[in-house]
């Protein structure tokens, strides 16, 4: 995942999505989540990753899958492929629990329902924009039914105690604040919860966590 913007720096936010009032209801969201933030448009896939691939310092990407000239999950597959560490949010009207599973495990950093309150998406937001990650009770509940990954190892005291904080949103930061620790431990202990988990981002770690931890619900 990209560091969270320096303090005072503004963010950059690219919207893809090509329906008009969806995109106006974006554009109002983004500067509660973030204030000071600077926004762009794509309405196409092929508008996407033409600004990803042009401009590689947006800080996030919120994504509806159903763009112009998009199939199923090939905009979000084709981001990881061009800017494999853009947080991308995928917000959509797709409420089935298996495609909600499937754009996690392709990479996304978060999965909000166009029918979530306007308050669950700015918290996703902010909570991704400072570096952690950020799940709706509602999508957590829909994935419950369907493993993502497969562990392979078990995880020590340490290690749970930064998987329960990761799995709250918290960022290595802030986590390391917590535990007093550096941060460059948590990383460490970061990348071994990946290895023995089976996964590959937070988003997949912090459902996982929910086996090994109590993790409140947002």
């Amino acid at each position: 995942m990209n560091e969270p913007a320096k303090p005072g720096a503004a963010c950059r936010v690219l919207i893809a999505d090509d329906h008009p009032l969806y995109c106006d209801a974006l554009r109002a969201v983004v500067p509660q989540a973030s204030p000071g933030a600077q926004v762009g448009e794509a309405a196409s896939q092929a508008e996407v990753l033409a600004a990803v691939t042009a401009d590689s310092t947006f800080d996030l990407v919120i994504l509806d899958l159903n763009l112009k000239g998009a199939a199923g999950l090939s905009c979000l597959t084709a981001l990881r492929r061009v800017a494999p560490t853009t947080p991308v949010v995928v917000v959509s009207a797709v409420d089935d629990p298996k495609i909600m599973r499937q754009v996690i495990l392709g990479g996304a950093t978060a999965y909000v329902p166009k029918s979530a309150p306007r308050q669950v998406l700015i918290n996703a937001l902010r909570a991704i924009l400072a570096g952690g990650s950020y799940m709706p009770a509602e999508v957590i509940s829909a994935l419950r039914e369907g493993r993502v990954a497969q562990p392979s190892g078990e995880l020590t005291l340490r290690q749970k105690k930064v998987l329960g904080l990761l799995a709250r949103g918290l960022s290595n930061k802030q986590i390391a604040r917590t535990l007093d620790i550096s941060e460059i431990t948590v990383k460490a202990h970061v990348s071994a919860i990946y290895r023995k988990l089976g996964v590959a981002n937070r988003v997949q770690a912090g459902l996982e966590a929910r086996r090994f931890v109590d993790v409140p619900e947002n």
